[in-house]
């Protein structure tokens, strides 16, 4: 039932009534789902800004609060007193385990982590300094070849296992990428580490070599996946619902995330970091480029600073923060390009210019620092962002899959030629 009604007027028309609905928390909806048939009128909004796609259950975002929560709980919480595959199940679940249900959910995760032997021939077919986003794509979509013994998106046991085999099977599958760009040869997950520690024992590790993984290391990756885990409808998650309204199998649709999640404007953003810092150079240049970024005629953006949807603060990047402090003094770097973040992140938040404008280091600044602090390549940056959010991608998808969701089919606003006649 409707909360309340709202009332369209359309000149030369009667008034049209369309239910408003509301939510849990935020803004209340006009539903317009009966514009089209009542009154020949569709509604424009480019980029959906406006435009709430579907009914949702999984994560609530205020970008003028701050706010972020999963299954109503605040990511900085999840951060500090959850881990990753904790996240994980609450997000596809709806609720956080019990200690049995969170061992079983483990163990099953960590079941599934080896891929198919056979997969790894897929790798040959790429050059080796293709980038691996590139090859992530290939091989997920690829995944439905070798797990089609549960591809049948109306039965709720086959979509738990899909999601299962999905993230367990990404952290393999990023490693592999990795290790064939170098390489070197490929590292077999180990069942007796968690999810971080796991991960960074196939990228690092050699067969000639392996080296204990630092707990700090394993603990600022595991939060890094969480605060990717999911951020409800942007537009890498929104292809994904798209393309599983279709019926495609979830492979493909964590592919086609991948695909959307790779475009510089969505998961590119902590590369472009590590980019920005090459462009500043040195510390003696802070200022200059300071100055650059204020000059509304000067291309030049400050990235990693300010956010989209987060108007006031991102509640991500406070946690991130202590993260980065955390690796940088267990690593003890020295590198130039590490303190060159630093100095910027101590000028900038200390500029008036900035702090009105609400333009704080975000996520992206401090998660771009620790990978690179950890010895990750900035190609594979974008990899791990959307290893971190293939929970979220299919927790949406299963959601829209047990709700019925028609296949989805956005209008347009046609300004092309009206018809006319090939007279030749």
């Amino acid at each position: 039932m409707a909360d309340k009604k709202a009332q369209l007027i359309i000149e030369g028309a009667a008034p049209v009534e369309l239910p408003v609905y509301s939510g849990t928390v935020g803004p209340d909806v006009i539903d317009v789902r009966s514009l089209g048939t009542s009154t020949g009128h569709f509604t424009f909004d480019p980029g959906f800004m406006s435009t709430a796609s579907c009914e949702s259950k999984i994560t609530y975002i205020d970008g003028d609060q701050g706010i972020l929560l999963h299954r109503g709980y605040p990511i900085e919480q999840l951060a500090e007193k959850s881990d990753y595959l904790e996240t994980c199940y609450l997000l596809l679940n709806g609720e956080l385990p019990t200690v049995e249900q969170k061992a079983k959910f483990v163990d099953t995760i960590k079941n599934h982590t080896i891929v198919h032997e056979q997969l790894k021939t897929f790798l040959n077919g790429f050059r080796r300094d293709a980038h691996p986003m590139a090859v992530m794509c290939g091989i997920v979509g690829a995944l439905s070849a070798f797990y089609h013994d549960s591809l049948d998106i109306n039965n709720a046991q086959h979509r738990e296992i899909s999601a299962h085999r999905l993230i367990a099977k990404m952290p393999t599958i990023a490693a592999m990428v990795y290790k064939y760009s170098m390489g070197q040869p490929l590292m077999y997950p180990r069942n007796d580490l968690n999810y971080a520690e796991n991960f960074l024992h196939m990228m690092f590790n050699t067969p000639a070599e392996v080296k204990p993984i630092s707990p700090v290391l394993a603990k600022a990756m595991d939060r890094i996946f969480i605060l990717h885990a999911d951020h409800e409808q942007n537009a890498s998650t929104s292809t994904v619902r798209l393309a599983g309204s279709t019926g495609a199998n979830p492979f493909a649709c964590i592919a086609a995330g991948i695909a959307a999640l790779w475009g510089p404007a969505h998961g590119g953003a902590n590369e472009a970091v590590l980019t920005m810092l090459d462009e500043i150079g040195d510390v003696s240049n802070i200022e200059k480029f300071l100055a650059k970024a204020k000059d509304k005629n000067d291309p030049f953006k400050l990235m990693g600073f300010g956010h989209r949807v987060y108007k006031n603060f991102d509640p991500r990047a406070k946690v991130m923060k202590q993260t980065c402090d955390e690796v940088l003094g267990e690593l003890g770097i020295n590198d130039p390009q590490l303190e060159l973040a630093m100095k910027l992140e101590e000028i900038a938040l200390s500029d008036p210019y900035f702090a009105e404008r609400n333009l704080y280091p975000n996520v992206d600044f401090y998660s771009g620092i620790i990978l690179k602090a950890i010895g990750i390549p900035t190609s594979m940056f974008t990899v791990i962002f959307a290893m971190s959010r293939t929970v979220g991608w299919i927790s949406h998808w299963k959601e829209m899959i047990a709700s019925g969701q028609k296949i989805g089919r956005p209008r347009q606003l046609y300004t092309g030629p009206a018809k006319r006649d090939l007279t030749r």
